[in-house]
């Protein structure tokens, strides 16, 4: 019978109609909560009730159709102080890593709920712009770490108030005070894929980096002497935090040595004591130098150069403009302007001079200050600096007196040099015998014959010469005196060489063999 009546005539029900109580399951599990739709999905954050806690495990009731556990690394990470005030019956907040494991249960973590109840709040925050207050829990050489509930954010050393930081260039100077001491910080970024959380200082208590400038640049003047540490270097020079303020070390500051990079004289976090050289209240910049506080090797060796003074200089390089040379002995370069290479028009400094030529030049200008030599190769001979060439003379050969008295004396010595010369030359002369196949001198063969015709003849009847005879009474003793004998032995020796003499001239004068000999009348003797 495929229908049945009620005994009170009433509607028929089939035999395979589901009964009552079975059709209202699904109405009953979704009223205890237990439906299907309330199955726990990995990444949702429930609010859960503890059940039971053990030194292993923490059993959670999460309304679903089993139990949620808190275990394992889960459990360990979960702050001892917290753990210890959690209690059976009491609401926690829990995070779904897993909505069923191989026993049934539903992994929990209740770290990584407070995480994201941290990043909703510092969310909120950002686009509030609600203020947190923390504690330094540490700091590395960018700035402070500091936790936000189970979130660590980080606070930049250039966000963190000037007043905040200790004296000195290395991290631990700056922040070592700051662990533990409470922070009102400001959030300013946020990114929760890459764990990011960044905050400030300043912007939390309106310090600004502007505001905080302004007040540098309206203490600061130019020739101040600051410190400062090394904050970041550049191709072109250093940073320097001063008061929270960087300023330019250019690299043409950092020494009067060439400096091919900021990295080979300082390193970031080193504290420099620095002088300000220039303010640009405009463009608001700090120009800072570290070669101004140490001796200027430039001024010592220029010290020694004059302007008008004659020096060598080496061609180092050619310009349009004109050519730059190094001065001999030393390291400094002067320019020679394209106007005092010549006298000429020149069209390019390579027509009158080139590089590695070694010339004399002239010094007309010297600027200390700036550092800059001019030289000059038109005016090396320029009258105009005749004056101090001669007073430069004077000085190197340390003489006194006028430089009139000098250049006499520079010209008797010449005269008398050329005098000693000209005796010299007459000495030489007297000294070297003509050689045999010359011509000998006429006025020497006449007065060789003249001495030799009085040797061999004596006069006969010519008077006797007057200084002869004065001669002759100049030997001969006084008649009151007895004759010396030894002056009468020398008389008779000299005769002898005299005789000796003569005979040996009159062979030498005598004729060949074939040739008639002259007839001579002996010399008388006296």
């Amino acid at each position: 019978m495929e229908e049945m009546k009620s005994q009170q005539g009433g509607e028929a029900i089939r035999e395979n109609s589901p009964p009552a109580e079975i059709m209202d399951m699904e109405t009953l599990l979704a009223q205890e909560g237990l439906g299907l739709g309330n199955i726990p999905e990995r990444g949702d954050i429930r609010t859960g009730v503890i059940t039971a806690i053990t030194s292993n495990e923490i059993l959670i009731d999460v309304q679903s159709k089993a139990d949620g556990l808190i275990a394992g690394r889960e459990l360990d990470g979960i702050n001892p102080q917290t753990l210890k005030g959690f209690q059976v019956g009491e609401d926690i907040l829990v995070y779904v890593l897993e909505p069923e494991d191989n026993n049934g249960h539903v992994v929990l973590s209740y770290t990584r709920a407070q995480e994201e109840k941290d990043w909703e709040k510092v969310e909120s925050s950002l686009e509030t712009g609600e203020a947190i207050t923390t504690f330094v829990e540490g700091y590395n050489k960018g700035g402070l770490l500091v936790p936000v509930g189970q979130l660590r954010g980080f606070v930049p050393g250039s966000l963190v108030s000037v007043f905040r930081e200790g004296d000195g260039g290395s991290p631990e100077d700056r922040w070592s005070e700051a662990i533990g001491k409470e922070i009102t910080l400001k959030v300013i970024e946020v990114d929760r894929s890459r764990q990011r959380l960044i905050l400030s200082e300043r912007d939390a208590i309106g310090e600004t980096r502007e505001a905080i400038k302004d007040q540098l640049l309206d203490n600061l003047a130019v020739g101040d002497r600051v410190s400062g540490y090394v904050s970041s270097l550049a191709d072109f020079g250093a940073f320097v935090n001063i008061q929270g303020v960087d300023g330019l070390v250019h690299l043409s500051e950092l020494s009067w040595d060439h400096v091919d990079h900021p990295s080979d004289l300082v390193k970031v976090g080193q504290e420099l004591e620095v002088e300000v050289i220039s303010i640009d209240e405009d463009k608001r910049r700090i120009g800072l130098s570290m070669r101004r506080l140490l001796d200027n090797p430039w001024i010592e060796k220029a010290e020694e150069i004059k302007e008008g003074q004659l020096i060598q200089g080496t061609i180092t390089n050619l310009t349009d403009f004109g050519a730059f040379a190094r001065i001999e002995n030393t390291d400094l370069e002067g320019l020679i302007h394209i106007s005092e290479l010549s006298m000429e028009r020149v069209g390019h400094p390579s027509e009158v001079v080139s590089v590695g030529e070694t010339l004399a030049l002239r010094v007309i200008s010297l600027d200390m200050e700036r550092h800059r030599i001019g030289l000059s190769l038109e005016k090396v001979d320029s009258d105009e600096f005749a004056e101090i060439d001669l007073e430069k003379i004077q000085e190197e050969l340390g003489g006194e007196g006028s430089l009139e008295d000098m250049l006499s004396s520079a010209e008797a010595d010449e005269d008398a040099d050329a005098e000693g010369t000209d005796a010299d030359a007459e000495a030489e002369k007297d000294a070297v015998e003509p050689l045999t196949d010359e011509e000998p001198d006429a006025d020497a063969d006449e007065e060789e014959e003249d001495e030799e015709e009085d040797a061999v003849e004596p006069p006969t009847d010519e008077e006797p010469d007057a200084d002869a005879e004065v001669d002759e009474d100049a030997v001969e003793p006084p008649a009151d005196e007895e004759p010396d004998a030894d002056a009468d032995e020398e008389e008779e020796d000299e005769d002898e060489d005299a005789e000796g003499t003569e005979e040996a001239e009159k062979d030498a004068a005598e004729p060949s063999s074939d040739e008639e000999p002259e007839e001579d009348s002996p010399p008388d003797e006296e």
